[in-house]
């Protein structure tokens, strides 16, 4: 009868042990980030955080929707990835409840050279492939706009499609495309205006590889900061309030303006 209780007791404390391991300590803070430059700038806060207590663990995303998603099920307890515009039109298409916590850097759209070879390659029938999400599609078109390749109606904001081109100054054709779509198609076009994080995934850099780029004291500049986004409620979680205040400490600031050469930009 002992050896029997003995028996069921250590099947018990096993039972519950097995149910602890996949359980996240209050300590452990779960953050979903874009491979470049978000988890490379994540993996500099991880001996921040510890120095506090906390643990960080990075999930790595290829895509913009399923870190959205994840924070908003409790998958994640935060991300990094994306810029207010985006959310924005995402809280407002998915019904999610997503709020920004801190912005952290900027990173400039640019155009790079496909097939073609300089802006004065730029004529009637080229074709420039942009990102076809909401908020970086406009982004892209103010770009062109600024080129003088197109105008854009008056007041379009941030929204601007395809759609709201007024004029085109020369005949090109825009071909949209999923943001992560950009740097591999870039062959099969003759330029691309791509999302900063996709271009540097690819090895594509703004001070030597790009044609054309983002005022850093533009409208969009100060637009798009990409952000640390938790679930609404959570704003005061002192563990996300830690994880915001170590991403913008001098540690990494310091650290995005040594490695990234103007490709990624500190906005704190």
């Amino acid at each position: 009868m002992k050896k029997y209780v003995s028996i069921l007791l250590a099947a018990l404390l096993a039972t519950f042990a097995f149910a602890g391991c996949g359980k996240k300590s209050d300590t452990t803070i779960k953050v979903g980030a874009s491979i470049t430059p978000h988890a490379e700038i994540l993996e500099q806060v991880k001996p921040i955080l510890a120095e506090k207590g906390y643990t960080l663990e990075i999930v790595e995303f290829d895509d913009y929707v399923q870190p959205n998603l994840a924070v908003e099920s409790g998958d994640l307890d935060a991300n990094y990835f994306q810029h207010q515009p985006y959310l924005d039109n995402f809280n407002d298409e998915r019904k999610t409840h997503l709020v920004s916590i801190a912005g952290i850097h900027y990173e400039p759209f640019a155009l790079y050279a496909g097939k073609g070879k300089s802006l004065d390659d730029i004529q009637d029938g080229t074709i420039i492939s942009v990102p076809n999400d909401g908020s970086n599609e406009a982004r892209a078109l103010y770009l062109l706009e600024s080129l003088g390749l197109i105008t854009l109606k008056e007041n379009v904001g941030f929204t601007a499609t395809v759609l709201d081109i007024a004029t085109y100054n020369k005949k090109i054709t825009i071909k949209e495309l999923d943001a992560a779509q950009l740097t591999r198609t870039l062959p099969d076009v003759d330029f691309a205006i791509i999302n900063g994080n996709y271009a540097l995934q690819a090895g594509l850099k703004v001070s030597t590889d790009a044609l054309a780029v983002e005022d850093k004291d533009s409208v969009a500049a100060k637009t798009y900061t990409n952000i640390l986004v938790v679930k609404e409620g959570n704003e005061k979680n002192p563990a996300l309030l830690a994880l915001a205040e170590a991403l913008q400490s001098d540690t990494i600031r310091d650290y995005i303006n040594q490695t990234y050469n103007g490709s990624v930009i500190p906005t704190f």
